[in-house]
């Protein structure tokens, strides 16, 4: 069988150089909800991610970027879910047969992501889902050419160490709970 990748372009993210400013407006005024935040870097930057869908762990990321510190190499991107493995395999293979540089490779532990710059520079992730759950951000290296049960096995024993760990279904019902949908 032919695997065919379909991309679905899922979630944004951007930097700010006023975090509360931009916070506010996409919580008060376009009505998105935290789902998580955190701090990543040195110095520190602040990274909240935000959905208006409980079975999306984020749609829109900010990230502080105090006094025009340069974010972009973790923001600014665009990110495009697919639905195995498989298929991100096939679609890691086409952009290595592109000649792009994957320049990064990481469990979040809620999706197994890659990354490489398109063309004309821009940003690109390419991520699936795992049925786990962990505080954001978090990264973890994983390797796309193993099997994908060596895969799934490695990932839940890295994200079972963190505190935070839950199953990807339970924290979708905590936020449709949140979100006011229910579940």
């Amino acid at each position: 069988m032919t695997i065919t990748p379909k991309p679905k372009l899922r979630h944004l993210g951007l930097y700010t150089n006023d975090m509360d400013t931009m916070l506010a407006f996409y919580t008060d005024v376009m009505g998105l909800t935290v789902t998580d935040r955190g701090t990543f870097g040195d110095p520190p930057s602040r990274i909240i991610f935000m959905s208006s869908d409980p079975g999306e762990h984020h749609e829109f990321v900010l990230i502080d970027a105090p006094g025009g510190q340069d974010a972009s190499a973790f923001a600014q991107q665009i990110s495009f879910l697919l639905g195995s493995l498989d298929e991100q395999r096939v679609l890691y293979e086409r952009v290595i047969a592109a000649g792009r540089d994957v320049n990064r490779m990481i469990t979040h532990g809620n999706a197994w992501s890659f990354y490489f710059n398109d063309p004309e520079g821009n940003r690109i992730e390419i991520y699936v889902h795992t049925p786990w759950h962990v505080p954001q951000p978090h990264a973890h290296p994983f390797d796309l050419t193993l099997p994908n049960d060596e895969i799934m096995a490695m990932t839940e024993a890295h994200c079972r160490e963190d505190a935070g760990f839950m199953a990807a279904d339970e924290r979708e019902k905590m936020m449709a709970a949140e979100m006011g949908g229910g579940a």
